[in-house]
């Protein structure tokens, strides 16, 4: 119960005491790996948050000074260092000890370089080359350079490379002819064809309808009627006559 309360009371007084002496600065917005403007990922030197001396410490202060280190590795979400702190934190203060002095910077340095293989991903050309000249040296100081600056001066030579997108012109709809159509009357002449007077005509008119055509008929059949009256009185005649 003691060693937890302990580890509790080294954990809040690991936030409380700075970190580094160090200024804080502004930093800078640098560009990510699709050229947008983004906050700097910042890695701090681990070594310059030791700010005691690891031999003549007392084993509080260096457990303070391991839950420090821990919390700036999660911070930077940085790979193996977190692990091997919390694995020396639950042995002896000795181990603890002896792994701040000696063995920090050995577990530290891999952790740099995939941080710095990792921005390879999607990188251009200058990114490559700078990740690849860190990559080589391998030691820490280049690979802390790279990652704070280098990389950063490297994205913006890439993105400043890369040709302005040109605006495409917004193609004009072509007006669509309307679904209804105007029909429009074809004039028609007042004068029948064919009719006497008219331009066509010739003497012929077109056939009576209607009214005149009974009218007609009627005439016509009291004609015949009256024909064949007149040819039965003139045949009676004719035949007294003779007789």
């Amino acid at each position: 119960m003691r060693w937890k309360l302990s580890a509790g009371v080294l954990v809040a007084l690991a936030f409380m005491i700075p970190a580094a002496p160090t200024v804080a600065q502004a930093q800078v917005p640098g560009q990510d790996a699709a050229c947008q403007t983004v906050e700097r990922q910042v890695y701090k030197d681990l070594r310059e948050l030791v700010t005691i001396d690891l031999d003549t410490a007392t084993d509080t202060e260096v457990r303070v000074l391991a839950n420090q280190l821990m919390a700036e590795a999660k911070r930077e979400q940085l790979p193996v260092v977190p692990d091997a702190i919390q694995k020396r934190l639950d042995g002896t203060a000795d181990d603890l000890r002896a792994f701040l002095k000696t063995d920090l910077v050995s577990a530290w340095l891999p952790a740099l370089r995939i941080e710095a293989y990792r921005t390879l991903t999607d990188a251009g050309t200058n990114v490559q080359d700078a990740a690849k000249k860190a990559l080589d040296d391998g030691t820490v100081d280049v690979l802390l350079a790279y990652l704070n600056t280098g990389l950063y001066d490297a994205r913006a030579l890439d993105c400043a490379a890369q040709p302005t997108p040109t605006a495409t012109p917004t193609s004009q709809p072509t007006p669509t002819p309307s679904a209804t159509t105007t029909v429009v009357p074809t004039p028609v002449s007042s004068v029948t064809p064919g009719a006497p007077g008219g331009e066509g005509g010739e003497g012929g008119g077109l056939p009576v309808t209607g009214t005149d055509t009974a009218t007609v008929a009627g005439i016509g059949g009291a004609l015949l009627l009256l024909g064949g009256v007149g040819f039965l009185i003139g045949r009676r005649r004719r035949s007294r006559f003779v007789a």
